[in-house]
């Protein structure tokens, strides 16, 4: 009854705060910061999604930072025959095998691009005997390399029927054919078979 005013008018001011504190905040007050830009608000919410990249030119250099690494780690599996990142065509265990087929003989037709020189050379020469050599090497060359190739196919053939009868065999020859082909020292994936050394 004898209590000064400016006490009583202070109690309830300070129950009035803390029932306010509890209460849901009202959506026209001010929240005591400014609202981000939605650019900002964006970049940020991606920052957040686990390092999505935060622009196009971004997106762009991390594509071409990954397309590097796999293509290296494809380099190093081609010099290794490392299966596990050589590429879709060189996969599986029927083209290990038509590798190391091809890489265990003599094919003809690896010696192709050398003698194609040497007959370029003598073809070139303007006396009529050695120009008439040269055509016959190429026929000769020609029929060797398609006898060796018919021959090598068929006996592929017959080992994948063996070896792999339940496993998908499509392009295996026609792959064999064309490391055939190349020269043993320039072929990729590199041998990993010595001459004479069946598979």
């Amino acid at each position: 009854m004898f209590r000064s005013r400016s006490k009583e008018e202070k109690a309830p001011t300070g129950k009035v705060t803390a029932d306010l504190s509890k209460q849901p905040r009202d959506p026209q007050a001010p929240k005591g910061r400014p609202t981000p830009k939605r650019s900002e608000a964006q970049s940020q919410r991606r920052r957040a999604a686990g390092g999505a990249p935060l622009d196009s030119k971004e997106a762009k250099k991390r594509q071409r930072e990954a397309r590097r690494v796999d293509l290296a780690k494809q380099r190093e599996a081609l010099a290794s025959g490392d299966e596990r990142y050589l590429p879709v065509r060189d996969k599986g265990p029927v083209r290990r095998f038509v590798r190391d087929y091809v890489d265990s003989r003599f094919c003809i037709a690896e010696f192709f691009l050398p003698l194609a020189v040497i007959i370029l050379i003598l073809s070139v020469i303007q006396v009529p005997n050695i120009q008439a050599i040269s055509l016959l090497l190429w026929l000769l060359v020609i029929a060797l390399i398609v006898i060796d190739s018919i021959g090598l196919a068929f006996r592929l053939k017959k080992q994948l029927k063996e070896r792999f009868p339940d496993t998908p065999k499509r392009g295996a020859v026609a792959y064999a054919l064309m490391r055939t082909l190349q020269m043993r020292r320039l072929r990729l994936p590199k041998p990993q078979v010595k001459r004479g050394e069946r598979p």
